[in-house]
């Protein structure tokens, strides 16, 4: 198993479930293919936090209860509500809503009352039994929050009114009514004084006073960018009552304190998308100072106090809603993705309890190396800082030195670029353009998985060698390969066939391209009767190339002629070897059978032999005696073979007349045992079975 991590600023963020990361198998997969998987390397190094942390088709909304045990999340496709039980690590239960989630909350501790705001312009209150109550807003919501002390829910929506639904009386308040004719993006109260803060789609900020029903302030935000259609699409305030985030439309977020009309603090999230969701990370000392901010793309987490980035959290899908765990360092994220998303980043806190095990974990499943991420750089080497003609910016803070080159800001490498060469844009058309026209002639002229001489400039002989045995389609495909073509094109590839490793590994090698094998009589006969006829039949030719055919023929024939004689003097060594293994075995074997023949018994020859060979004369006649009762012959030549005779013996019956006598008499009594009597016919055609 290996978990997907990041690495910036030396802070390691790891994804533990999401897309390109775990796969969940379906239900509808049958047996087979579920046995199918153990070779499937996706199904293998998934890490499974969560069972069935996913929805059909997106995930709109996440939020974790107070009590820190139950998640809730909406998605669709068809409209659901999920809620996963920590404790068991899976899907507790689902539930189908008639319409899409825009957003929720939890009023409870736990998951059992919550209340549902709809795409329909529709209020559901979900308690644990199911739906409870389902009322109607005038215009369609965008967001709501919750105020505890005087029980009044606030839905922005579409419109000029943020509506007031109080729990305690069961009845809709008189609205807060805004400056303008336009709708109410975001809405948010301060935990400590109860203030009522409301971001407008002009690019102001409101604030009221739920004590008094009226507008306190309106304060009018400056993102910076210029842009004056820029609208606040998130607001968030702070446990401390002073301070608050807002993000804008353009991908600003901006941090500002309730005594001072200007931002603290604005930072740039890098792509231009509207900020979905702010973050204040102050539950543990790790955190402190810390804010979360997020649009559709990235989620980045840097100090509030520098603007110094920490890190961040990139998936490969649009993000909807992020999550944070309390007093822990995992995040969770809805998105436009089937799975939902689990980010755990130890450097701000350990794992939760209900998932311990991460801390173990991580550093043992991560992946080797871990990615780099180095945003809005380029990376150049001295030689492009000489051509672009900025020495001067060496040591400066544009230009980090790294490793043998530089890193530099992508927007200050353009700008450079085009002053040092104006014409760059036009010289990158052509060469693309030339490229694209090079490769179409190509695909004319010839196919592009050819085999062709100027592809393979080395190891051609390996090349050869592959064909026979693999087939000109594979080795075409070998060839073509991009990975493989250095080895038949750059000759730092070439292979040594006298270098010791080489022989080492092939020790066996045909010798038909380097020596050519002898030929016997008939064959040379034949050889050079039909070099005599190419010779008269080519009598006509030029004398330069018959001389040069002379040579080549002569060479071939004494190359022969050498195999030749070297083949015979192996043959006749190998012929006297044998000979010579011979007379050592008869000049053994022949003084046993002498002793054995003569007087095996006599005490003489016991006493000039050594024990051995008195046991090995025992042993051959004791052989001997019993191959001549058993009628088996059995001899062994100097090599070691053995030739097995057997002796055929006939032996002869002898006759008992008394039991014949007694035969007779008991066929008699008992009758005939077969037909005595001649030429009466047979109901069997078997004419042998009567003989």
């Amino acid at each position: 198993m290996v978990l997907k991590s990041t690495t910036a600023n030396d802070i390691s963020v790891y994804q533990v479930s999401g897309s390109n990361v775990s796969r969940s198998l379906p239900e509808w997969i049958a047996k087979k293919r579920k046995r199918a998987l153990k070779n499937d390397a996706d199904y293998q190094n998934r890490v499974e936090l969560i069972q069935d942390f996913e929805f059909s088709e997106a995930s709109n909304k996440i939020k974790v209860t107070k009590d820190g045990q139950y998640a809730m999340a909406t998605g669709t496709y068809k409209p659901q509500i999920h809620v996963y039980d920590f404790a068991n690590l899976s899907l507790k239960f689902d539930r189908h809503t008639d319409c899409e989630n825009v957003d929720f909350l939890l009023l409870s501790d736990d998951w059992t009352k919550s209340i549902h705001l709809q795409n329909n312009r529709s209020l559901e209150f979900q308690v644990k039994g199911g739906i409870h109550y389902r009322t109607r807003i005038p215009k369609f919501g965008r967001a709501m929050v919750y105020n505890e002390v005087n029980c009044d829910l606030y839905v922005a929506a579409s419109g000029n009114e943020i509506y007031r639904l109080n729990l305690e009386q069961g009845r809709f308040m008189k609205p807060f009514e805004v400056e303008g004719d336009l709708g109410v993006n975001s809405v948010d109260v301060n935990p400590v004084h109860g203030l009522v803060g409301a971001g407008l789609e002009d690019g102001t900020v409101e604030f009221w006073d739920p004590r008094a029903k009226q507008r306190v302030i309106k304060m009018s935000v400056d993102d910076g960018t210029g842009f004056s259609d820029s609208q606040i699409s998130c607001l968030k305030f702070r446990n401390d009552g002073l301070n608050f985030a807002c993000g804008t439309s353009n991908g600003m977020s901006m941090l500002y304190d309730l005594r001072a009309s200007q931002p603290i603090l604005t930072k740039d999230q890098g792509y231009g998308f509207e900020i979905k969701k702010i973050i204040w990370l102050d539950e543990s000392p790790a955190t402190t100072n810390k804010i979360m901010t997020s649009d559709k793309k990235i989620a980045k987490i840097w100090d509030r106090v520098s603007g110094k980035p920490f890190a961040s959290m990139e998936p490969s899908v649009d993000i909807n809603d992020v999550e944070y765990i309390p007093d822990s360092g995992m995040f969770f994220m809805a998105n436009e993705g089937i799975a939902m998303h689990t980010y755990y980043i130890p450097a701000l806190g350990t794992a939760p309890k209900w998932c311990s095990f991460l801390d173990n974990i991580t550093e043992e499943l991560e992946e080797t190396p871990s990615d780099t991420v180095y945003s809005n750089y380029r990376f150049i080497t001295k030689q492009d800082v000489v051509r672009l003609n900025i020495s001067h910016l060496v040591g400066s803070k544009v230009m980090r030195s790294y490793m043998h080159g530089y890193f530099i800001d992508t927007e200050l490498y353009d700008k450079v670029n085009l002053i040092a060469n104006p014409n760059a844009l036009q010289d990158e058309r052509e060469r693309e353009i030339k490229k694209r026209i090079d490769k179409e002639r190509e695909s004319r002229i010839r196919t592009t998985g050819a085999i062709t001489s100027t592809k393979i400039k080395v190891n051609k002989d390996y090349v050869d060698r592959l064909e026979k045995k693999l087939g000109t389609a594979t080795v075409e495909g070998v060839v073509n390969d991009d990975r493989f073509k250095e080895m038949f094109e750059d000759p730092m590839f070439q292979i040594d066939e006298e270098s010791h490793d080489y022989k080492q590994l092939n020790p066996v090698q045909s010798t038909t391209n380097k020596i050519p094998k002898a030929l016997t009589a008939a064959e040379e006969s034949d050889e050079e009767r039909m070099r005599g006829d190419n010779n008269s039949s080519d009598s006509e030719s030029e004398s330069e190339s018959e001389s040069e055919n002379e040579t080549v023929e002569d060479k071939d024939k004494n190359q022969r002629q050498k195999v030749k004689q070297q083949l015979l003097k192996k043959k006749e060594q190998k012929r006297k070897q044998e000979e010579l293994e011979k007379e050592q075995f008869l000049s053994t074997m022949k003084p046993l059978d002498a002793v054995a023949e003569n007087s095996v018994n006599s005490s003489a020859t016991r006493q000039s032999l050594s024990f051995g060979k008195q046991v090995a004369i025992k042993d051959r006649i004791n052989k001997a005696e019993k191959q001549k009762k058993d009628g088996v012959r059995v001899t062994k030549n100097y090599k070691g073979e053995a030739e097995i005779s057997y002796i055929p013996s006939k032996k002869s019956k002898k006759v008992d007349f008394e039991q014949l006598e007694d035969d007779a008499n008991d066929g008699e009594r008992r009758g005939k045992n077969k037909q005595t009597y001649e030429g009466r016919r047979r109901a069997s055609k078997n004419t042998f079975r009567g003989m």
